[in-house]
């Protein structure tokens, strides 16, 4: 709607100008920009389409979920790699070097506390690698310098 300007408090209830015109009058605004509202469906079109009280589920930015998901597991202490895969993939290497070798069940939790250490401390070198080359990405490059950096071996897989 249109801005009204008084003009009676202007010019006072007697003058000749308030009499001639209303006692409001319509002045033209400036456009703040923006976009012009969309045509909404008339009821009838709404119930033809079968669109009638849809709502669409809620839906966060791009990002928010994942800094919880940070704040989440920076807080935690539980193992975050699931014990009966990680103990397969222990007794497996073991397998090839030893065929009859046993192992307690404290050892390979022993194991996998050490192993997830290892990984989540290379993570945050690989993080500090990105940040320096001015990146917000981890790269393979990344992992190979924090690797070499630390003095570490790398084994090829060819």
């Amino acid at each position: 709607m249109a801005r009204t300007k008084n003009l009676a408090h202007k010019y006072g209830e007697g003058h000749p100008r308030v009499a001639a015109q209303k006692k409001t009058r319509q002045t033209a605004r400036m456009s703040t920009g923006g976009k012009a509202p969309r045509p909404s469906m008339t009821t009838a079109a709404a119930a033809a389409a079968g669109v009638v009280g849809v709502k669409r589920p809620h839906r966060y930015k791009p990002g928010t979920v994942a800094l919880r998901e940070i704040r989440r597991y920076q807080k935690s202490t539980e193992l975050l790699i699931r014990k009966m895969p990680f103990q397969r993939l222990v007794r497996e290497i073991v397998q090839n070097r030893d065929k009859d070798m046993r192992m307690q069940s404290s050892a390979i939790a022993a194991l996998q506390e050490a192993s997830e250490a290892y990984i989540v401390d290379l993570f945050h070198d690989v993080n500090l690698a990105a940040i320096h080359a001015k990146r917000v990405t981890i790269l393979p490059r990344d992992m190979h310098l924090a690797r070499r950096l630390r003095g570490e071996k790398i084994l090829s897989t060819d």
